[in-house]
């Protein structure tokens, strides 16, 4: 047995024995987005249209990551509307600034690595770095709108009376915390992942012109602010449209209760 294996298998028992019923659901979630992120690749490289790719995965992966992470429908379906707008505003934004970057393709570091190997495969490089920021920022947004619904969730079971706008101001209030652990992940998750070639640029002597203007570099720190953009835009909205679909939700179980005693 692989040491992959085995940790996968850890990961599944601490995940039911943790979360029960959701663990085992999110634990699906996670080999569901990772065999489509394994498609996404193997139709990229099959030459299928990288856009019509995107627009078909983005709300699949949604689905996968909203309505398998939460037992509640109203919260995962608004939970879905915000995080698929949020997504679309953040997909015009990768599209202007990749654009402007001319970051795309394969930087020098990979020289040694593809000799005899053709860097010409015949696939659009500015389209791929789109796609990869896409899905690289996907997850943060998704994970965010969770993490709102979960919380005005527990906030909502507990006083079924809240008002929308009190809900909205503990939704702001769960936002905030949200927004500073989102950060801090995704921040130290790139120095974590690059920490090898940080050290290279060092020992390497690299300018602080030369490291800002490196193309695994400008590419990676290019994710890491759309996904915090993501997460900045996710707040909010996830707070509204969440606040409003369960104030509306419990109206329509006030009114229904009227009607049953009338």
């Amino acid at each position: 047995m692989s040491t992959l294996t085995t940790l996968i298998i850890v990961l599944a028992i601490l995940m039911a024995i943790v979360g029960g019923e959701t663990g085992i659901r999110s634990f699906f979630s996670v080999l569901i987005n990772t065999i489509l992120l394994i498609l996404v690749a193997m139709l990229i490289s099959w030459g299928i249209n990288i856009p019509i790719l995107i627009l078909i995965f983005i709300p699949l992966k949604l689905v996968t990551i909203i309505y398998l992470g939460t037992h509640d429908y109203t919260v995962a379906k608004n939970s879905f509307y915000s995080s698929f707008l949020v997504c679309l505003i953040v997909s015009v934004i990768i599209l202007a600034f990749q654009w402007m970057a001319q970051a795309a393709g394969l930087g020098p570091e990979a020289g040694e690595v593809l000799v005899g190997l053709s860097q010409m495969p015949g696939l659009s490089y500015p389209l791929i770095a789109v796609a990869v920021a896409i899905f690289s920022a996907l997850g943060a947004i998704a994970e965010a709108a969770v993490a709102m619904s979960s919380g005005l969730l527990e906030i909502k079971k507990h006083n079924p009376e809240i008002s929308r706008k009190n809900l909205m101001v503990s939704g702001n209030a769960i936002g905030n915390d949200v927004l500073g652990t989102s950060m801090n992940t995704i921040l130290f998750g790139m120095f974590g992942s690059f920490l090898s070639l940080f050290l290279w640029y060092f020992r390497l002597h690299y300018s602080l012109g030369e490291v800002l203007n490196e193309k695994l570099f400008v590419n990676e720190a290019l994710i890491i602010l759309y996904s915090l953009i993501g997460v900045i835009l996710t707040v909010p909205l996830s707070t509204f449209f969440l606040s409003r679909g369960m104030s509306d939700h419990n109206e329509v179980k006030n009114e229904s209760r009227k009607s049953n005693t009338n």
